[in-house]
């Protein structure tokens, strides 16, 4: 660079050097707030900006962070010279002049170096890589110069975790959708693989040319959308009892008693309908084994709500649990299968009365949970997840889909990526369900690590929205 451009570009000199946070003094006779150079204007002191700072043979290069008062350092803001501009700039790499960019700092700058504008030329170095290479996507153009590509380069975006972060109404959710839309993009990348959890449904109508919508209430009219079906058998025993019971009493009684109900029923199912790879000897409470959850809560309800007739030393069994009538006679034993619970007599025990009503014993002190729980089962907004149609157990546990068909659906499709709309599931769910989605994926890839259907040859990048909320960290530790 001439002498002449050298000093078209020249904003300030270095006054306070503190780690990589510099403080600068613009010239005095930067007044108009751009500067143009071989015919490019340039903002002068814009936050968001880059700098350099030649050091020897070395550029260093900076982002402006402060402008103005707030720029001056501490030290120096009582004897700051009249008519001086501050601006404040963090340095995040170099590179030798006219080589490549690379990140960190080898060096510092001192007092009194010249801190420039950064060209066309310099952008180009730090982003001047060409989109035609196969591991780099371009998503737009850099705010400092629309002639440079911004490049993604796909190996790490894969292969790493990354964000995309702005105010509101910054166009993140428009960033993520041109980004989706250049990765799913079955020319150039054949294998690319993509699962969206999306909570606010806003990814369906950009991505439906090329993207499976799993939604709670599709529409039939769109043979993209399908229905979002979560198998409660496939969850562990922990994710089961949140969805379902949710807290339970301390004492730990009632969590034992229902663990051990639900291993006897997943065990009642591998007998009746014998799994490849599961037997009794190794099946515990967090295998993948289908049971009938309505039969569970009517046998936990029984065992909470019931009576009995207990005159003459009876035991109860249920030959004597002592229901109400309906008026023609009938006992009211509820619907398991409709989650509608039986109606019991109340106790009773008058000294000369022959029929004496009592309690069934061991109760659990969980009725409300189980009245919770009987609530979700008749309520339709929950069937995604307790009524999983085709994923659905019947009471002896047979089912007519398996949970290899489900994760076929959702990772094995000729389309490259699958939208989970989670915008229908209910708020007090939200947290365990993406918690679930998450664990489930994981063990999935996990168990398919051999096959080619697992992550070796066709990794799977999991876009996650406002993944800034609490229900990461509770994911996180879930998984």
């Amino acid at each position: 660079m001439d002498k002449l451009a050298n000093h078209a570009t020249l904003l300030g000199t270095v006054q306070d050097v503190s780690g990589t946070s510099v403080s600068v003094t613009l010239q005095g006779n930067q007044f108009s707030g751009l500067s143009f150079v071989n015919g490019q204007g340039y903002r002068i002191g814009q936050v968001g900006s880059f700098v350099k700072i030649p050091v020897g043979y070395i550029e260093l290069f900076g982002i402006v962070s402060q402008v103005g008062a707030s720029a001056v350092p501490e030290n120096m803001s009582v004897e700051m010279p009249n008519g001086y501009r501050w601006i404040k700039i963090q340095l995040i790499g170099e590179g030798y002049k006219g080589g490549r960019f690379q990140r960190g700092i080898s060096q510092y700058p001192t007092i009194d170096d010249e801190v420039h504008l950064v060209s066309e030329d310099d952008l180009a170095s730090i982003y001047g890589r060409k989109a035609a290479q196969h591991h780099l996507v371009k998503v737009g153009h850099i705010a400092g110069s629309e002639s440079i590509d911004a490049l993604v380069d796909i190996n790490k975006l894969v292969t790493r975790h990354s964000a995309i972060v702005g105010t509101t109404g910054s166009g993140k959710s428009t960033t993520v959708a041109g980004l989706l839309h250049a990765l799913s993009d079955t020319v150039r990348f054949p294998s690319a693989r993509i699962v969206v959890l999306d909570i606010h449904g806003e990814y369906a109508k950009a991505l439906s040319d090329r993207a499976n919508i799993y939604r709670i209430n599709p529409d039939s009219r769109n043979a993209n959308e399908r229905p979002l079906q979560i198998p409660f058998w496939a969850m562990s025993f922990e994710e089961l009892i949140g969805i379902t019971f949710g807290n339970l009493p301390a004492d730990g009684k009632a969590k034992n008693v229902i663990l051990e109900k639900v291993i006897q029923l997943k065990a009642e199912t591998l007998q009746k309908y014998p799994q490849t790879g599961i037997s009794l000897d190794n099946l515990s409470v967090d295998s993948p084994i289908p049971f009938s959850l309505n039969r569970l809560w009517y046998e936990l309800y029984c065992l909470e709500f019931g009576t009995y007739f207990s005159d003459n030393g009876k035991l109860p069994t249920p030959a004597n649990w002592a229901y109400e009538k309906k008026a023609g006679g009938e006992n009211i034993v509820g619907d398991p299968d409709k989650g509608i619970p039986p109606k019991f007599r109340k106790p009773k025990s008058v000294k000369d009365d022959p029929e004496k009503i009592n309690w069934l014993p061991d109760v659990l002190n969980i009725r409300a949970q189980l009245d919770s729980l009987g609530a979700k089962l008749r309520i339709s907004r929950f069937d995604f997840v307790l009524r999983p149609g085709r994923w659905r157990p019947k009471e002896d546990g047979e089912v007519e889909g398996d949970l290899a068909e489900l994760m076929q659906s959702w990772l094995g499709s000729s389309r490259p990526v699958t939208v989970l709309d989670l915008s229908g599931v209910p708020t007090t769910l939200m947290n365990d369900i993406i918690g679930i989605l998450l664990r489930v994926l994981y063990d999935a890839l996990f168990w398919a690590r051999n096959l080619s259907q697992g992550g070796r040859e066709r990794p799977l990048l999991i876009v996650m929205e406002e993944a800034h909320k609490s229900w990461l960290g509770k994911s996180a530790q879930r998984g």
